[in-house]
């Protein structure tokens, strides 16, 4: 830190920490809907980054054909853009379950196994589709540039749109899983399975449509995803690692658990990336999440659940 001023000290620490809470976004758009699909169904989903994909790759496609056959409509495409993202990743989802995942409940390594399998085809299907280099979506101009709070903090204003988007998704889910009957189903489930079914809860149409709003929170992702960074086939699987990282270290199925571990982790990485190199910072991340499982290993916060 030699040769830095305190006042400069204090905005590379503002401009790093708002870069955190970015990343931080990410993670909690993409961790939301796996937990949710591994605290309710234990399902390693390892294709969960190939429905970012499908997000950013549906939006990138909206701008084009905003840019090129509706040009007075670019500057409100994006909105429709996160939502038919939602739209589409829901509707593979759900045809995912019901044609795979459905048949391999309860058995955790076939689901693993079947699932990268999955991820693979998915990123083959994208390098075929839409070719191997990276695409960037056109934003809008509301998108672009930045705020200045104050001198020497330039704060940009798609970090500022993805935060407010995974404010407004967050607690739109726990609205879905506190506040309504389908939730409630949700939640006897996850509880006790068993019982749940014993009073006329179609659990399989729970864990369909569970996992498919799981999945459709991914396409959101991605389309958030596209503000800050281009998009390529492999994109999404960049990100599972972490995203799984999030959910243990946060306690599977915890939604608290997922907030405080994503901020934790994306904190952490972001301001140690900037005096540290990037690969040492995830190294140094890991090793202290490690450290922390060892000593609690159902993670920061946990469920009772009957078994």
């Amino acid at each position: 830190m030699d040769g830095y001023t305190a006042s400069e000290l204090l905005n590379i620490f503002t401009m790093q920490a708002f870069a955190g809470v970015s990343l931080f976004s990410v993670f909690v758009l993409m961790a939301l809907g796996l937990a949710i699909i591994f605290g309710q169904m234990g399902v390693i989903n390892m294709a969960h980054g190939e429905f970012l994909t499908i997000g950013a790759y549906s939006t990138v496609m909206m701008s084009i054909l905003a840019e090129k056959y509706l040009p007075a409509f670019l500057p409100y495409y994006f909105i429709f853009a996160v939502i038919a993202a939602f739209i589409i990743a829901f509707t593979i989802g759900y045809l995912v379950e019901f044609l795979m995942i459905r048949h391999l409940y309860r058995r955790p390594l076939d689901t693993l196994l079947a699932t990268w399998g999955l991820s693979l085809i998915m990123q083959q299907i994208f390098r075929s589709s839409f070719g191997a280099r990276e695409v960037s979506a056109t934003l809008p101009d509301w998108l672009m540039g930045s705020w200045q709070p104050v001198e020497g903090v330039d704060i940009p204003l798609n970090g500022l749109f993805v935060l407010a988007l995974t404010i407004l998704l967050s607690l739109a889910v726990f609205l879905f899983l506190f506040r309504s009957r389908w939730g409630l189903k949700v939640r006897a489930t996850t509880q006790n399975r068993l019982m749940a079914g014993a009073v006329g809860i179609s659990t399989p149409m729970v864990d369909r449509l569970t996992f498919a709003v799981g999945c459709g929170i991914a396409g959101v992702a991605g389309a958030a995803f596209t503000t800050i960074a281009s998009t390529g086939p492999t994109s999404g699987s960049l990100y599972i690692v972490d995203t799984f990282l999030v959910v243990v270290f946060g306690g599977a199925g915890s939604l608290l658990g997922t907030f405080a571990s994503a901020f934790s982790i994306a904190q952490a990485q972001s301001v140690m990336e900037f005096f540290l190199s990037g690969s040492m910072a995830k190294v140094l991340t890991l090793l202290t999440v490690i450290i922390i499982l060892m000593i609690r290993p159902e993670g920061l916060f946990s469920i009772k659940v009957r078994k």
